[in-house]
């Protein structure tokens, strides 16, 4: 149990701290070469551990095509979205509206997953997180306002694919009965080859000139940011359930705003208020789907 424990805080702190490492590395680098560098060194832990307990085989190329599709937009576009959003904002604010993923999963699942239907607490739960996402945004103050739109706006295209992606999974690829860590493998895989294509590497040894900035990509958003966290995640999944180990996420805004504090970053009430709205929303959405799969089961 304190070995499960000790892996819910480092998961916490793992995902909460990725976020002032790419805001580092956006002095130096472009977002597409910071997507590629951090899956690019997620795959690379992943691929030996699959590789070592053999989870990887030919029978499976013939999912390649749901494989792509989350290789693609799931990894691929998630990972360059929130990494240019991430560059736009400070990284506390980014981390609390990269959180917003859990709404779109709600909404998206509503729509096509015929088991997870919106309650009406789910539906409060929406729109506490929309509300909070509004503070943040300010709208009100326009274009010559303190916080970046484009910025909110490619954090939350990154929270939305991955909502899309959860509905895609469960779908297509949940009935294969796969083993998680050949899904993520194969994910992270083509990922890379995507990014390599698209990414334009003019530069990016730059990244070299400051060794904080390059240590906290690789090692903080790469290796353990991506590729730890995945076996950290299913550790505690298999430990505490998907309600518990989901906990993480609201640990990971609060840790990025207390390091974005330490590092300098300002915050007022707004983005403290909205912090709270986020993490009430997501846990009022795990209290209501777990409500209703109890009334589903009765």
């Amino acid at each position: 149990m304190k070995l499960a424990r000790l892996a819910f805080v480092l998961l916490g702190l793992f995902w909460g701290s990725n976020f002032i490492y790419m805001k580092w590395a956006s002095s130096s680098i472009s977002p597409m070469q910071i997507a590629f560098l951090r899956v690019l060194f997620g795959f690379l832990p992943l691929a030996l551990v699959a590789w070592r307990r053999k989870v990887i085989n030919v029978r499976q190329l013939r999912h390649l095509h749901h494989f792509i599709v989350m290789g693609f937009v799931a990894t691929a576009f998630y990972y360059f979205a929130i990494t240019k959003g991430t560059a736009l904002l400070p990284s506390g604010i980014a981390a609390v509206l990269g959180n917003a993923a859990t709404l779109f999963t709600a909404i998206f699942s509503a729509f096509f997953l015929r088991n997870e239907k919106m309650s009406s607490m789910m539906s409060f739960g929406v729109l506490l997180g929309f509300f909070g996402i509004t503070l943040i945004a300010r709208p009100w103050e326009g274009a010559s306002g303190s916080i970046e739109l484009s910025g909110v706006f490619w954090l939350l295209m990154s929270s939305l694919v991955l909502g899309v992606s959860y509905v895609y999974a469960r779908v297509f690829l949940t009935p294969l009965a796969l083993p998680p860590l050949a899904l993520a493998t194969w994910q992270m895989g083509l990922a890379v080859l995507v990014l390599a294509a698209v990414t334009d590497f003019g530069g990016i040894t730059h990244i070299l000139r400051e060794p904080l900035a390059a240590a906290g990509l690789v090692v903080g958003g790469g290796i353990l940011g991506t590729g730890v966290s995945f076996f950290l995640y299913y550790y505690l999944l298999e430990e505490f359930g998907a309600v518990a180990s989901s906990g993480t996420t609201y640990m990971a805004p609060a840790v990025a705003l207390l390091i974005g504090w330490a590092v300098g970053e300002r915050f007022g009430l707004l983005e403290f208020a909205a912090l709270v709205l986020i993490i009430l929303s997501v846990m009022t959405l795990h209290v209501g789907r777990q409500r209703s799969f109890k009334r589903a089961a009765l």
